[in-house]
């Protein structure tokens, strides 16, 4: 059974596949920062060295940052919803099934940690998802009016980091100056630990980079992510996602959408003047981001609906079906991308400027998804989806 004639047999829109696919895009795209460069100053640590540079840090900084994220924690809580529908079609329960896959992303998102990318969303995804089952018997309204609340306690979370770093570099500069030296120091460790270090010695350095990303990055994106699941669940509930035609998803792409992108735009240019996270200027950058994600994200899925809602062509139907193996499409980004980049690959970590590290993550995004994409023509599902499937359902599949 081919890719559409499976996905009508299962009640399944096109719409979700593509939309998993253009964040897989925009994954790759924003994480290559942080595979090439020191997690915490990314390219301001001397890969910002021409206009080229510039416009592409800008650019990814505009269309991408903190919106693919986004987008696929949108997905996610699509997924949740989609899981309590198939185990009602079943017959059964849905409740041990889901907390083995939980368990199934958990392990997963640390073996990731370990061998592949300190930056890893499976484990925040696998903690968050234990949240969202909470949310399991929520009404749409509920879902909506819970993800709202919750973005906008993460729009002031990032609003007092910002003030906070501000009022650091105002009261106390000595001690600011000294702390952002140390992270200097910690940043050349980091690059040389990937670019000539040995596998462990990358692996030690990936975790602690990891610890930063699960204190420091569940304050800043991770109450959002969690937003985005409920606001995805809720989409399946209120139907929407299944009707790409939906005036939401017109009201999406042309009211939402330019707010996102003005707003977007104006952070990006902030961010590409910083240096770094605890630099007062970077961080109203991506306080302005942070504001103007959720617009930008529903103009994407408004766009994305638009596309769905036409007729079935050979390359939406190419890059749907690429999306339908995100898992196996996400971790192999991040396994081309550590072996471009770390020592037991080309060891080519802090080499490239901006333009050349995101044209690499491009290239990379593109690959995974054409893999996917192939593998799926062939296979009922991705080879890391049948590893968790056989897993949550305890090899009755």
């Amino acid at each position: 059974m081919g890719y559409l004639e499976q996905s009508q047999a299962t009640g399944r829109h096109i719409f979700p596949d593509l939309a998993r696919a253009f964040a897989l895009f925009g994954i790759a795209v924003v994480n290559v920062a942080i595979m090439s460069h020191p997690m915490m100053s990314g390219y301001a640590a001397g890969a910002l060295n021409g206009s080229a540079d510039y416009a592409a840090h800008f650019g990814v900084s505009a269309i991408f940052l903190m919106k693919s994220y986004t987008l696929f924690s949108f997905m996610f809580g699509v997924g949740f919803a989609y899981q309590m529908q198939s185990a009602e079609r079943r017959g059964v329960a849905f409740s041990g099934r889901y907390w083995r896959r939980i368990f199934g992303l958990f392990v997963f998102g640390m073996i990731n940690i370990a061998f592949v990318f300190q930056g890893d969303i499976l484990v925040t995804y696998a903690l968050l998802g234990s949240v969202l089952f909470l949310f399991r018997n929520a009404s749409a309204r509920t879902l909506s009016g819970w993800a709202i609340g919750l973005y906008s306690l993460q729009i002031i979370a990032v609003v007092m980091m910002t003030l906070g770093v501000w009022a650091w570099v105002t009261f106390d500069p000595d001690n600011h100056a000294s702390e952002t030296a140390l992270m200097d120091e910690e940043g050349l460790a980091a690059a040389l630990a990937f670019r000539e270090g040995t596998f462990i010695e990358a692996l030690i350095q990936r975790y602690k980079d990891w610890f930063g990303v699960i204190t420091f990055g569940t304050l800043f994106q991770g109450i959002g992510a969690l937003a985005f699941f409920l606001f995805g669940f809720s989409a399946v509930r209120r139907g929407t996602i299944a009707d790409p035609t939906a005036e939401f998803w017109r009201r999406c792409r042309r009211v939402f959408l330019p707010i996102g992108l003005v707003v977007s735009s104006v952070g990006a240019w902030f961010i590409v003047q910083g240096q770094g996270m605890m630099d007062p200027t970077m961080m109203l950058g991506m306080t302005l981001i942070c504001l103007g994600s959720p617009f930008s994200t529903a103009g994407y899925l408004g766009l994305i609906a638009k596309w769905a809602a036409g007729p079935d062509g050979p390359i939406k139907t190419f890059l749907a079906r690429g999306g339908t193996a995100s898992l196996t499409a996400y971790l192999l980004q991040g396994l081309l991308l550590s072996l471009i980049f770390n020592a037991y690959g080309l060891g080519l970590f802090g080499q490239f400027g901006a333009a050349t590290c995101i044209a690499i993550g491009a290239g990379v995004a593109i690959i995974s998804i054409v893999f996917s994409s192939l593998w799926r023509a062939k296979f009922e599902r991705g080879p890391l989806e049948v590893i968790l499937r056989r897993w949550t359902y305890l090899g009755r599949v």
